[in-house]
């Protein structure tokens, strides 16, 4: 598989990507990956739920018509607080699932300089079970590209993890995936709106 993706330009949506707000993993500086604890533990922190009182009082970007988020329970906990200000429902969605870090799992967060050092190297490849970027680029792209082909002119709210979303940025700007860690990281609870629809 490439390591890269042709740019997306004339969306016929507007997405809005959303990390989750700050949790109890980022609290503890824990790496937690594996949909075992993720789907069940490991939900938002005091903090991130005030990050998302201070977000949701302050929203500056359209209302979703529609809201995917990854099932870890920060995500769900995330998507669901968004979900209940604007009256939508919402679809979880495994594909916007964390990146999975294999043996590195419930491990110091302090331990991604290792695997973003690698990634620079192969992004088609990872060692300890990690998945690599370019399968985490390609099933983020999938989630957009469904969207693209099945709505038109809504927008979708995504609400996701860093680094899959750093990856999915990088590809959509069809720079090199290896070069996904030279985007400025994303803060919890922040929202990063692609393109407006033509």
């Amino acid at each position: 598989m490439s390591n890269t993706f042709p740019p997306a330009r004339d969306w016929r949506n507007r997405y809005l990507l959303m990390r989750h707000g700050h949790s109890q993993a980022n609290q503890e500086g824990r790496i937690i990956s594996a949909p075992p604890r993720g789907l069940m533990e490991f939900g938002l922190s005091p903090r991130g739920r005030d990050q998302l009182d201070a977000l949701l009082a302050d929203w500056r970007w359209a209302s979703p018509q529609r809201i995917l988020h990854s099932d870890f329970r920060r995500t769900t906990e995330t998507a669901e607080r968004v979900a209940m200000h604007f009256g939508r429902a919402l679809v979880a969605e495994p594909r916007l699932r964390e990146r999975h870090f294999g043996e590195l799992e419930g491990q110091s967060d302090a331990r991604y300089a290792g695997v973003w050092a690698q990634d620079a190297s192969d992004p088609g490849r990872c060692r300890d079970g990690v998945e690599p970027v370019t399968e985490v680029a390609a099933r983020m792209r999938a989630v957009i590209d469904e969207l693209e082909r099945e709505q038109r002119g809504e927008t979708i709210l995504l609400v996701s993890h860093g680094d899959p979303l750093q990856i999915l940025l990088t590809a959509l700007e069809g720079r090199a995936l290896s070069r996904h860690r030279e985007r400025e990281p994303l803060a919890p609870a922040s929202i990063t709106m692609l393109p407006a629809a033509p």
